[in-house]
This record gives structure tokens, C-alpha cells and sequence, in this order.
């Protein structure tokens, strides 16, 4: 059964790199210190183009490691829309090529090049532990159940199709925030063999909003993202 919003879960996202004017990044605060106020624009700027710089190789290296026919080549890109709310995300191009895109906003409301640099590890442990693919495989699981289940029980055709596309969303979900997890903790591993510090850079999730532990929720609740950062580090 092919469903044609199982392809959009890979989205082909197809940019130039993006090029930003280099100067000297902001000094690193004592790990664990006080979290600074919202830097100027151009350090933001400065601590995106040096995290990005620093963290690209460690996580291409730690992917071929790991991962064979894979393609390691990291595009990192920011997203076109300058009103894009703060978001970073992987998504793969129309060749398998692993795409992080970050919007402007979270950019500019990242504290320190720590939070910056964990954000690169996390989004490109995503495609190392391959998520997009075990996420299509759950969505594709799922949209079969449904739809044999909807079958058994007499539905009609556009019955069948609706339930099967709610099994697709269930199915896409179940996992959603073990992948998290797993990327904070590949990404935490990243952080530390490109020289930052992933704890300090952990301490954004103490300003966005918590989510909890939703049934079905994409996210995990931040106090659980925290912790397997610490564990990670810990045993690094």
C-alpha cells in the first residue's frame, strides 16, 4: 500500500548553502554558569556559521562509522521564510543527501554557541540513527493495520482509505519520542568530539515550553531530555 503522505515524511528540501560573514564567536560561559541573555545578531550569526563548522565533521565522521551506501554528506541551510518560528529539523533531498534546516528565529534566540552546536549534533543524529526511514516503515505498519482492520470490519472504500490514513499518523507517532531521546543522546556524543559542551548546550530546553508525556506526543518531556544528556556525557 503506497500512501502518498508516507513520501512526505521525506520532503525533498533542495537550497545553496548558506554563506555568513565570519568573526570571532562568543566566549564560552563556565559550564553550568548562569544562562545569558539573547545575544546580538551578529554573534548569533558567528556562533551558527563556527558550531557548524565544528560539529559538520564530527557528525559526517561518527555517520560513516557507522552507517554503510548511506549518504553522509551533511547540507546545513537556513530556511528561506525570515518568519519562520524557532524550528530545526533533517529531512533528506531527492538523492538521499541528509538536510538540516534551521530557521532564523531559532538562530537568534539560541543563548550560546553550546545550544547551537548541540541543535546541529541532534538534528544530524536523527539521519545517523536513520528515523525518517524507521518512521516510514512504523507509518506504512500502521496504515496496513488499519486498513485490514477496516476491511475485516466491512467499511467501505473511503472508509477504508481515512482509517488507513490514521493508522499511518498513529503509527508515524509511536516512536516519535524514543527518536528524540536516541538523538539527544548520538547528538550528545557529537557535541562532545566536536569540542562543546552538550550539557550547556542542553539548557535550552529549560526555556521552551514542556510538553509532557503525551499519549502519542512527538516530544518527550524535557526533564527526560536533560537527563539523558547528563547520563550520556557522564559515561563519555
Amino acid at each position: 500500500m503506497r500512501l502518498p503522505f508516507l513520501a512526505a515524511l521525506a520532503s525533498c528540501l533542495l537550497s545553496a548553502c548558506v554563506a555568513v560573514e565570519s568573526s570571532a564567536p562568543e566566549a564560552p560561559a563556565p559550564a553550568g554558569g548562569p544562562v545569558p541573555d539573547r545575544v546580538s545578531s551578529a554573534t548569533a550569526t558567528t556562533n551558527f556559521r563556527t558550531a557548524v563548522d565544528r560539529v559538520e565533521p564530527a557528525a559526517e565522521g561518527l555517520c560513516r562509522q557507522r552507517l554503510q551506501d548511506v549518504n553522509c554528506d551533511f547540507l546545513i541551510r537556513i530556511d528561506p521564510n525570515p518568519s519562520a518560528p524557532p524550528n530545526a529539523f533533517q529531512s533528506l533531498d531527492k538523492n538521499g543527501r541528509p538536510v538540516i534546516t534551521f530557521t532564523r528565529s531559532l538562530i537568534a534566540d539560541a543563548r550560546n554557541i553550546d545550544e547551537i552546536a548541540f541543535v546541529v549534533g541532534h538534528e544530524s543524529a536523527h539521519h545517523i540513527e536513520q528515523h525518517i526511514a524507521r518512521q516510514q516503515q512504523s507509518a506504512a505498519t500502521g496504515a496496513l493495520v488499519g486498513g485490514l482492520i477496516a476491511s475485516v470490519a466491512g467499511a467501505d472504500g473511503r472508509t477504508v482509505n481515512e482509517i488507513s490514513r490514521l493508522g499511518a499518523g498513529v503509527g508515524a507517532r509511536r516512536f516519535s519520542k524514543e527518536h528524540e531521546l536516541e538523538a539527544d543522546a548520538l547528538g550528545t556524543i557529537i557535541v562532545t568530539r566536536a569540542g562543546y559542551d552538550p550539557i550547556r548546550g542542553a539548557q535550552f530546553f529549560t526555556r521552551i515550553p514542556d510538553p509532557g508525556d503525551r499519549f502519542l506526543g512527538t516530544h518527550p518531556p524535557n526533564a527526560d531530555r536533560i537527563d539523558i544528556v547528563r547520563r550520556t556525557a557522564a559515561g563519555l
